[in-house]
């Protein structure tokens, strides 16, 4: 039985998705699993595998299109099979700005059907786009795959018409489609989500002593080292199986708890930032922790993500410690329902028993859903974190 390609559904609210590329051409074999496209959403560049054998097969979206969560994009076929005929045309089509043509030989039918096949061929977000921007696109010559126009060339025209009719220089700087819905994603949820604030200043001494004695031991062991957000990781890990609370979720009107610890990393990439997730972290030892951090690293600086990759997070840490921060709050990503803001170690004169003394302190800062979480919860979690950092031994192990 032949097998349909859609676009998937990577994320929660995701309505599109854009293809950058085809693994297989068409008319090659293909195997289960084994990657067939590339496409971007808001968290990340991914890739998706194949979902059965066979031989590809009409192919109708090009690269650079928008497509529509749940759109059959292509076929895998069995020898002797054919694709769905009537689908994969009208699929074609659309994905050219064009719809199906209907049989007759009247004059003005074939009149229809001359001016449609001249017509400029145009991916449906780039005509929605250019019925926004009263833009004619008659005037835009397309870039895309055959010369579709796409919705960065009616972008660039309108642009270009505007600085024509103004006079003045272009200053604006076209976003990827990353950091276009990650700007939505953010202010979507600083908008409806009740974000509340509480800080800690901690004495990170053991954290730094942890850190450089444990990640010593796992590179003569593995050749892995442990970082500070490895370390991380696992305190705040045990920490959310302490205060399941904070490891819940805002789903339609309702918290609803969540069985799994999935601990988000945020992660700066080119044109934005991902959250790539270590799943199941509260069970998971410090190597095991540092090595699976390590390869989600690789894999999201090489644009290598997978769906499984940036699915499932239940809470986040973004550390931008190693960029000099002091501190700063972090936007919640919904749904879920807080995120650790970490800043950097800094050596600071801090009063010890009373006298003066100099330690390496750091400043964490946890936002919260107050839907979800009261100020009373966020801070006995992270009075409990602060403490699991001063005494990093008392729970993580090797």
């Amino acid at each position: 039985m032949a097998i349909s390609v859609v676009m998937p559904a990577l994320e929660m609210a995701q309505e599109t998705g854009k293809l950058l590329a085809w693994r297989k051409k068409e008319g090659e074999q293909v195997t289960k699993g084994e990657p067939l496209l590339e496409i971007e959403t808001d968290k990340a560049v991914v890739e998706v595998e194949a979902p059965g054998d066979g031989t590809l097969a009409a192919v109708s979206a090009n690269v650079g299109d928008d497509i529509p969560v749940g759109q059959t994009i292509a076929w895998l076929l069995k020898p002797g099979e054919v694709a769905p005929a009537n689908e994969a045309q009208e699929k074609s089509l659309s994905a050219r700005g064009t719809s199906a043509p209907e049989r007759s030989t009247s004059a003005s039918t074939q009149t229809a059907e001359s001016e449609a096949a001249s017509a400029p061929q145009i991916s449906p977000k780039a005509r929605r786009l250019a019925k926004e921007l009263a833009v004619d696109v008659g005037k835009i010559k397309g870039t895309g795959a055959d010369g579709v126009i796409t919705a960065e060339d009616v972008q660039a025209f309108a642009d270009s018409k505007a600085v024509v009719s103004t006079g003045a220089v272009p200053v604006s700087e076209p976003l990827s489609a990353i950091a276009r819905l990650m700007a939505e994603r953010t202010t979507q949820s600083w908008t409806t989500v009740p974000h509340f604030f509480v800080s800690r200043d901690i004495d990170a001494t053991a954290l730094v002593e942890f850190q450089k004695t444990k990640s010593a031991r796992i590179a003569q062991a593995s050749g892995d080292k442990l970082s500070i957000t490895d370390v991380l990781v696992g305190l705040v890990a045990r920490m959310l199986e302490k205060h399941p609370r904070i490891n819940s979720s805002w789903s339609d009107g309702t918290i609803k708890p969540n069985k799994d610890v999935n601990v988000s990393v945020a992660m700066a990439v080119r044109d934005g930032v991902v959250s790539a997730v270590v799943h199941s972290a509260q069970i998971k030892t410090l190597p095991e922790i540092a090595a699976r951090r390590r390869e989600l690293t690789e894999l999201a600086r090489n644009n290598k993500l997978k769906p499984a990759d940036i699915a499932g997070g239940t809470f986040t840490i973004s550390n931008l410690g190693m960029y000099k921060v002091d501190a700063f709050t972090a936007i919640i990503p919904q749904p879920q329902a807080a995120i650790l803001a970490v800043g950097g170690i800094n050596d600071r004169v801090v009063a010890v028993e009373g006298k003066p003394a100099v330690r390496p302190m750091m400043t964490i800062t946890l936002s919260s859903d107050h839907r979800v979480i009261d100020g009373a919860r966020a801070a006995e979690f992270l009075r409990d974190l602060a403490d699991a950092i001063r005494e990093p031994d008392k729970w993580l192990r090797l």
